[in-house]
């Protein structure tokens, strides 16, 4: 019998080949759906009750009701990845992605929700590179969308927003990653991607109301005060990244790593990690009990 992995989909666990969406979904026709994705270190999922609290607060957001309480949303989580997990190489982590859909209408007019619990393997051989040479981010010409049209603080199925970035990025250097700017012009975020930089042992991050505020941030913020650094909430340029003395982005999968230029100017005198990057990786290798950037860099040809 060939092992395959498994999801949760609309009350049961199944085989994922066998999880089908309907096309008149709103999920699938509009985007109307919520997400949240934690990851595991080690087979351990790290902070889903932080992930599923914000995922509940998407859910009250958009006004999609799941049927499950959050503490059972955790233990199917938990089930899941648990059977999945030894599906994995060796060394190896996965994603923890919890989504609910408003659903199909019925001819009553009312919509039952599609709920789905799946797990990915990270793909740390196509990313470890960037652990060794830092990321190379471009703002590109379509600006994140502002607060008063759709809040970004929720985690919606309806990236287009940032994938349209992407995709202008990806036409000029397909290892570069977008970080969008608001329409005033600050720096504010990519698809998944919260950035912050370095100025004078001062680390600086975007104000939270324009921005889908990471755990993996938020994680790096404690980590920071942990160790007597500064961190700052405020407006970012691209005047301050041109001149940041170091820069790095947080997320789910990456937890922490640096950036070597931005719009193709050099980050700092070039060197990455920076010292306090370097620092915070440190720090949250020891919390999560894995070397985060070993992870990567054993994928290395």
């Amino acid at each position: 019998m060939v092992q395959e992995r498994v999801v949760f989909f609309n009350g049961g666990i199944i085989p994922e080949r066998e999880a089908k969406v309907p096309f008149r979904d709103r999920g699938f026709m509009f985007g109307d759906a919520v997400f949240d994705a934690t990851r595991t270190f080690g087979g351990e999922i790290f902070k889903l009750k932080e992930h599923l609290d914000r995922f509940y607060d998407s859910l009250k957001y958009m006004r999609i009701d799941p049927g499950m309480t959050l503490d059972r949303m955790a233990e199917l989580t938990c089930e899941v990845v648990h059977a999945n997990f030894p599906l994995l190489g060796e060394n190896d982590d996965t994603w923890a992605s919890q989504r609910v859909s408003r659903g199909s209408l019925a001819p009553d007019g009312a919509f039952t929700p599609t709920v789905i619990i799946e797990t990915m393997p990270i793909p740390f051989a196509a990313r470890a590179k960037f652990f060794r040479d830092g990321l190379s981010v471009i703002t590109p010409a379509t600006r994140r969308t502002p607060p008063e049209c759709m809040s970004p603080r929720a985690k919606l199925h309806n990236y287009i927003n940032l994938f349209l970035g992407e995709q202008e990025v990806k036409a000029q250097n397909p290892d570069a990653i977008p970080i969008l700017l608001d329409i005033n012009g600050n720096i504010c975020e990519g698809a998944g991607a919260n950035i912050l930089i370095v100025k004078d042992g001062v680390v600086i991050t975007p104000k939270d109301q324009y921005i889908l505020a990471g755990i993996s941030r938020r994680t790096t913020m404690e980590l920071a005060a942990d160790l007597g650094i500064e961190v700052r909430e405020e407006d970012i340029d691209l005047f301050d990244a041109y001149t940041a003395d170091e820069a790095f982005i947080t997320s789910t999968s990456y937890c922490i790593c640096p950036v070597s230029s931005a719009n193709g100017i050099t980050i700092g005198d070039g060197s990455v990690p920076g010292p306090v990057t370097h620092r915070l990786q440190t720090a949250y290798s020891e919390l999560v009990g894995i070397d985060i950037v070993g992870q990567y860099l054993s994928r290395l040809d």
